[in-house]
């Protein structure tokens, strides 16, 4: 008798750099942990940016930013990261590199105001006509091509929706069937359509089969009340961009040569100014009639000395914007020349009028216990299993060098622990990938040494 193990049907995500990060990690009185919600040590940083959540969610943040400073390696954009989990999944969260300005396709000021629009969100709350209901029913009906051949056509679809007070049974037409399957609807899922524009929005799996048929689904939700036809206020969420790009796009015919146009438009094209005023003038009419609100999110600028002195003046008319997001920006640059310039030297590679504008956090560099708890975090988080030995050498190896590198070196050792036919991580893996592999560091006094050997 042959017996195959189910295997899960959830999707498989790739564990990055920050996967283990889940939060600032603070107490009540807003005291940071030594180890908590994937963040260790940092207890200063983390405490001054518990107090930027504070003032994020109080709404007394709009238009200033901030700066995390410190060596590399220090938990700069992990913090960064943290903040974002804090605020939630509907406050929106734009990540970019300060070297993604420098395009060939786009102005440098352009790219940052798409990321600034990106930042912001904009919840609409519309009263709409639906049908409401667990899907009981979902039954296409063929005809005969009118077109001639043997291939049949959809010419409607038929829908089952139950709610707790009664079923409805719903022909709809074949355009909306084509939503129904983008949306990936199944017989037990709850959706809503809206009755004017045929609009389809699933909302989840039904509670009741939960236990019943499901393996694993992403997400269960109640059996709705009420009937199945009814008014219903719905909650989009949007962004800036998003409205930026859906004014943007060309509104051409049905015709070849337009459709033909619209596909050979340049994937990156700039929105003229004119176009995102007419947009903020609506979008401020939606927010005093009460059917939008606004929401403004963070952008998180990684390496901000990669900019030049061009774009940092842009950031300045950025900022002091009426509709802006909370900006953070990162760099581990010390004292060091303005890109764009040849002899101004300011500290972090920043111009001193936009450095008094920002709340600068510094970050430390990790001590020795600290780096012992983060590197069994991440040996955690990639499922690997170490021997104490192994952490406590590790740890050494990363005040050296830098935690980085003996970060790096767990899945390396781990290659080496499987071939030797073990599954626990040893010191003597450690030492052997540890001598396979250079750090910065060994590889900088290697070149010095040898430095007559290479090419000029």
């Amino acid at each position: 008798m042959k017996i195959e193990e189910v295997k899960s049907t959830v999707r498989t995500q790739r564990i990055a750099a920050h996967s283990h990060v889940k939060g600032l990690g603070l107490d009540e009185a807003g005291t940071a942990l030594q180890s908590a919600a994937g963040l260790v040590g940092q207890k200063a940083a983390r405490e001054a940016a518990g107090i930027v959540v504070d003032l994020i969610k109080s709404k007394k943040m709009a238009g200033r930013a901030l700066l995390l400073a410190g060596p590399p390696g220090t938990g700069k954009t992990a913090i960064a990261l943290a903040i974002a989990q804090e605020l939630g999944n509907k406050v929106p969260f734009c990540p970019m590199v300060g070297s993604e300005v420098f395009s060939n396709e786009i102005k440098k000021t352009e790219v940052l105001m798409e990321n600034f629009r990106r930042s912001i969100g904009l919840r609409i709350r519309e009263t709409k006509e639906v049908y409401e209901g667990e899907v009981t029913e979902l039954t296409p009906v063929e005809t005969e091509n009118p077109m001639g051949g043997y291939g049949k056509t959809i010419s409607n679809v038929v829908v089952g929706l139950k709610t707790a007070k009664g079923t409805k049974q719903l022909k709809l037409d074949p355009s909306i069937f084509d939503a129904l399957q983008k949306e990936k609807v199944e017989v037990g899922d709850v959706i809503y359509i809206e009755a004017n524009s045929g609009a389809v929005k699933r909302q989840g799996r039904s509670d009741t089969f939960a236990t019943e048929f499901d393996l694993e689904t992403e997400e269960y939700v109640p059996l709705p009340k009420g009937d199945v036809h009814k008014k219903k206020e719905v909650i989009q969420d949007v962004t800036l961009h998003d409205l930026d790009v859906a004014n943007a796009r060309p509104q051409g015919g049905q015709d070849v040569l337009s459709m033909m146009g619209q596909l050979m438009k340049p994937k990156k094209t700039e929105i003229t100014d004119k176009l995102r005023m007419e947009i903020n003038k609506v979008v401020n009419k939606y927010i005093d009639q009460g059917i939008a609100e606004l929401v403004p999110g963070v952008l998180f600028i990684d390496e901000i000395h990669m900019l030049d002195l061009e774009t940092f003046t842009y950031l300045h008319k950025s900022l002091e914007s009426p509709i802006a997001p909370i900006v953070i920006f990162a760099t581990n640059r010390g004292r060091c020349v303005i890109r764009g310039t040849t002899d101004i030297v300011s500290p972090h590679g920043i111009p001193l009028d936009l450095l008094d504008r920002l709340l600068i956090i510094r970050t430390l560099l990790y001590s020795t216990s600290d780096m012992e708890q983060i590197i069994k975090l991440r040996a955690q988080t990639e499922g690997l299993q170490l021997e104490d030995p192994a952490f406590a050498r590790l740890s050494e190896i990363g005040t050296n060098s830098t935690l980085r590198y003996a970060v790096q070196l767990l899945t390396p050792a781990h290659q080496m622990c499987k071939v030797n036919g073990r599954t626990q991580i040893t010191k003597d893996d450690i030492e052997d990938v540890h001598s396979l592999f250079l750090d910065a560091k060994r590889s900088s006094k290697h070149l010095s040494e040898k430095n007559n050997k290479f090419m000029l």
